[in-house]
């Protein structure tokens, strides 16, 4: 009794006290008082209104007392969600209904019955204490949430057996399924000490006693059909077509196994004895009448229809040949795992009884791997005595279907086939005549896939990855068509079970994402330098002069090269610049926004050097150019590398040439380009999860700056006085902020190997060394 005091102070403290900040004193003091007891009052309603049809649960419900904070704090917590955004109160409500009404359903007690009835009071009052009636019209929901409901579904069909079958003497009305998910026999000690009686040597007292100390692998081998079903759930969620087919492959053997036995309890003469006597469903109390118990054995038939009937919300699919790879994997992973179960069985031999032949380790082999308790009443030949032996016989199993589960998941984050395909002549056709921006030529590089819209007048550049479909910067297109792209964009990613979102989308498209309900936190800053008026005259730039000065006393001249048509011998100083670049850092080199060498051979990408009279390079940048409606209005910087014991100032005096010339060729503008991890990243548009998200970025910008140099680079760049415009991350799922975060941190480091990824794990947590900061140029 203390220990449940204890821990309902500690339940009070971490749940009361966010929940008073946001409801306020009173209203949270209301809100307690009112759904505790209406949640007892409604528990108690129910339980009278039952007592004629499951009078056993209703005898169970009036003898069971409650008294205790949980209720209350379930009822508060439903009334809080009324101050929260659309999507993240959808998402509270459904788990915590989703909880309690499978708690409600399977283990069946009064406390589980007054939470559920608190909840809903709180639901329902929620509104009153912030002066509004509550909307009862049924919700707008997405193709995207129908998907997530129908795998909110099959997971908690998945858990309620269990949860049933750890608890005995469940009374939920669906308790019942537990004999039909899970091989979960609670040991009756009276049973027990009858079938030893004889000596503990019988078969029956071995598996009695085999049972009463299985550990987590019999458990999990006993609750298999549930993991499977959790397996497919996360699928389902991704809206992947395997995932569909694999959950109707289980549900449809359970209902062919419920339909079985519901037979049996209509004309018990349909089944033998032993199958009645193993499953006994007769035994169960709490359900008077056949029909009742017919009904609850029909649910996986129903589940069945449910999940058959939603076929078109799961289109996605994994890349060709991912589950033909992932078969032989498992058939490898089983087949070896097969041959440790003999070969380390025959070692532990003496540790089992009787000892067993290696015929019959060859023969429980398939019992290692499958539930055949649910179809076979045979008792094993032997039993695991000696600790090694039992870690061997149960978790043979658990292993084998632990990783067969994580290749399964593996394949459900890979990236499926999208519907468009790349076609780079129409991607730079709709680049030239549409209205661009300082990043749009970005869109143009390998990695990127396109969706265009129904008019073929605009598209979205995206990666997908682990489920999120990373767009990078604002479509391109018209700006009048930003929501119609967004829209659209929006859909088709629903359509393919991917979470949409756009790195680095200017301010116009933010603020069009904003009235649409979508999220935003600044990412970056963008330098833009006007064209027009520039001249480096003035105080603020005489390092600029002092550069340019410098490099002509020196013998430095720049010239505009393309980089596919250069000699050889530039070719091979600009390789030899950025490799040295690139190993200094000892960790990947970047990509996403950040271009390399590969980029420069894209034949409308300028490049300017710096050469000594000697002719050896001290310095490279690489210009992209911005269109707007057919013509070339500026261009953007993307590559700077500089040779590291050359002239220092070698970046100052390209970067203020190449404005000098582009001013002189009539353009409007040009872009230092973007500086991620390196602005404000305070500004957000949705909430304190947004501000969670901007610290962990500030924090992650500032770890990377001895290595990247980001805010170093922002800093240099500022010596030209551009204007700062700041550049967004915009999505439409909160929720999903921790998969688009790894999404982006996927497409800048590309696939690298565990080891690099270990090393820039270590640079991130490891104490920086003081003198080891490094600009990015």
């Amino acid at each position: 009794m203390p220990l449940y005091y204890v821990a309902a102070t500690v339940t009070v403290l971490l749940a009361g006290l966010p929940l008073e900040r946001r409801l306020g004193s009173a209203r949270f003091a209301g809100a307690l008082a009112a759904s505790q007891t209406m949640g007892i009052i409604g528990a108690a309603g129910l339980a009278w209104a039952i007592h004629s049809t499951m009078g056993s649960w209703s005898f169970v419900l009036m003898s069971d007392p409650y008294l205790g904070p949980t209720a209350a704090l379930c009822g508060a917590a439903m009334a809080a969600s009324t101050t929260m955004p659309v999507l993240w109160r959808r998402r509270l409500r459904m788990a915590l209904s989703t909880l309690l009404l499978l708690l409600v359903l399977y283990e069946g007690s009064y406390a589980d019955l007054v939470r559920m009835f608190a909840a809903a009071a709180g639901m329902f009052l929620g509104p009153f204490f912030f002066g509004r009636r509550p909307a009862l019209a049924w919700p707008q929901i997405s193709r995207r949430e129908v998907r997530v409901l129908v795998a909110l579904g099959v997971a908690a069909f998945a858990i309620g057996p269990v949860i049933a079958g750890l608890s005995r003497h469940a009374p939920g009305p669906l308790a019942v399924l537990r004999l039909l998910f899970t091989d979960i026999q609670p040991v009756d000690p009276q049973a027990l000490k009858n079938a030893c009686a004889s000596g503990p040597r019988s078969v029956e007292c071995q598996m009695l006693l085999l049972q009463l100390r299985a550990g987590a692998g019999g458990i999990f081998m006993a609750i298999l059909p549930c993991f499977l079903l959790l397996l497919t759930a996360e699928g389902l969620r991704r809206g992947r077509r395997f995932a569909w087919g694999s959950a109707l492959v289980v549900l449809g053997c359970t209902a062919v196994l419920a339909a079985v036995h519901a037979a049996g309890v209509i004309w018990p003469q349909a089944l033998g004895s032993a199958q009645n006597d193993n499953m006994d469903f007769q035994s169960l109390s709490h359900i008077h009448n056949k029909f009742g118990l017919v009904v609850t054995l029909m649910l996986p038939v129903v589940m069945f229809l449910l999940v058959l009937g939603f076929r078109n919300l799961f289109p996605g699919r994994a890349p060709f040949g991912t589950y033909a790879r992932v078969s032989r994997m498992v058939l490898m992973l089983g087949a070896g795992l097969a041959v440790v179960y003999v070969g380390a069985g025959m070692a532990l031999s003496p540790g089992f009884a009787p000892v067993p032949s290696p015929y019959q380790f060859l023969a429980d082999v398939p019992d290692r791997f499958l539930p055949l308790g649910y179809t076979l009443d045979v008792p094993p030949a032997f039993f695991p005595q000696s600790t090694a032996a039992v870690v061997l016989y149960e978790g043979t199993g658990i292993v084998f279907w632990a990783l067969t589960g994580a290749l399964v998941l593996q394949s459900f984050l890979q990236t499926a086939p999208g519907a468009h395909t790349p076609d780079p002549s129409k991607v730079r056709t709709i680049l030239r005549s549409g209205t661009g921006n300082p990043l749009s030529w970005m869109t143009t590089w390998p990695g990127n896939r396109y969706w265009f819209t129904p008019e073929g007048n605009g598209y979205v550049a995206y990666r997908v990855n682990a489920g999120v479909a990373l767009a990078l910067g604002s479509p391109v297109g018209s700006v009048a068509d930003y929501r119609t792209c967004m829209e659209g964009f929006s859909r088709f990613c629903d359509e393919n079970g991917w979470t949409p979102c756009f790195y680095s989308a200017d301010q116009a498209f933010c603020d069009e994402a904003a009235a649409k309900g979508w999220g935003a936190v600044e990412v970056a800053l963008q330098t833009i330098l006007p064209l027009a008026a520039l001249s480096f005259t003035g105080r603020q730039f005489q390092h600029i002069r002092t550069s340019i000065n410098r490099a002509r006393k020196e013998g430095i001249h720049t010239e505009w090269v393309n980089y596919a048509e250069a000699p050889s011998g530039i070719r091979q100083q600009i390789d030899d610049i950025s490799k040295e670049w690139v190993a200094d850092k000892k960790l990947p080199e970047l990509g996403f926004t950040l271009g390399g060498i590969s980029e420069l051979r894209d034949p409308e990408v300028r490049c300017l050097v710096a050469r000594d009279v000697d002719g050896t390079l001290q310095g490279v940048t690489s210009w992209l150019p911005s269109y707007s409606d057919g013509r070339i209005i500026g261009w953007t910087l993307d590559l700077m590398r500089r040779r590291p014991n050359g002239f220092p100032n070698s970046m100052e005096l390209l970067i203020a040439t190449a404005a000098l010339t582009l001013r002189d060729e009539g353009y409007s503008y040009i872009s230092l380009s973007g500086a991620p991890l390196a602005g404000s990243l305070q500004n957000s548009h949705d909430g304190p999860h947004t501000t969670a998200l901007a610290r962990v970025l500030d924090w992650l910008g500032s770890r990377l700056e001895p290595v990247y140099g980001f805010r170093s680079l922002l800093a240099f760049k500022s010596k030209f006085a551009p204007h700062y415009e700041p550049l967004y991350l915009v999505y439409n799922d909160a929720a999903a902020l921790p998969s688009i975060a790894n999404a982006i941190a996927t497409a800048y480091l590309g696939e690298i190997s565990g080891f690099r990824r270990l090393g820039l794990a270590g640079q991130l947590l490891l104490p920086r060394i003081p003198g080891t900061n490094r600009s990015s140029d």
